[in-house]
Order: structure tokens, then C-alpha cells, then sequence
């Protein structure tokens, strides 16, 4: 079996992160989403809306998403990929060059991000259509 991962926060799910765990599910035949506890957010300087729990609850629903597992630290990553004998750890190209350091053990893949869609640029345009 040919197992993927990806990393992120996960909040207010959109078709961006659909379409990043469709094309990661794509490199393997099992998807492990490692997403950010609330205290490592705390600790980034990010709050998101959902809880860690209830956002593991959204993404367990997804068919894409085989397993789900906290994020502690930025550092956890080759940890979780020896743990989880992953095979390949995917991540928007926006973190292009980032996680080379993981080539060591597994393949590294940069997917496209979404053109047009971000949780930063869904919460202003609400922030603008509620105050404005």
C-alpha cells in the first residue's frame, strides 16, 4: 500500500482543499491529513474558526482522507513519516522548496494551489460583506 500525507490547518473547508486531497489521494493509496492543533496555531499566531476536533470531524468525512492526526510541531514531520511509512508527503506549491529535507525519506510533491480561492481570502470577503 502507498501511503501519502499532507499538513495544514484545514479551517473552513473550501474548494481548494478539496481539490489539494483529490490530487494527493491521486499519488497513493492511502491519505493521512496531519492538521494543526489548536495550541500549535496558538503558537503560529493563527486562530482558526472550527477546533481542532471539529475539524477533524469535517475532513474524516471526506472520501478522499483516509486518516487524520494532530499537528504538534513543524518539526514532526519526519517522525510522522517514519511512523506512518509514508511514501509520499504532498503540499501546495506555495511551500515550494520547504520540505526538500524530507526527500531523505519519502517523495516530495508541490501540487498547484486553486487559483482564485484561500481561507484568508474567504474570511475578508466576509469581514467586507458583513461591515461594510
Amino acid at each position: 500500500m502507498k501511503k501519502v500525507i499532507t499538513y495544514g490547518t484545514f479551517d473552513l473547508l473550501h474548494t481548494g482543499h478539496i481539490n489539494i486531497l483529490r490530487r494527493a489521494k491521486e499519488y497513493g493509496d492511502y491519505l493521512i491529513v496531519a492538521i494543526s492543533s489548536d495550541e500549535f496555531n496558538a503558537l503560529k499566531g493563527k486562530k482558526a474558526y472550527y477546533t481542532f476536533e471539529q475539524r477533524k470531524a469535517i475532513l474524516e468525512a471526506v472520501r478522499y482522507v483516509d486518516e487524520v492526526i494532530p499537528e504538534h510541531t513543524w518539526e514532526q514531520k519526519v517522525e510522522d513519516v517514519q511512523k506512518h511509512n509514508v511514501d509520499v508527503f504532498v503540499m501546495g506549491d506555495d511551500w515550494e522548496g520547504k520540505f526538500d529535507f524530507l526527500k531523505e525519506y519519502c517523495d516530495v510533491v508541490y501540487l498547484p494551489r486553486t487559483v482564485g480561492i484561500s481561507t484568508t481570502k474567504i474570511k475578508n470577503d466576509l469581514n467586507k460583506a458583513n461591515n461594510g
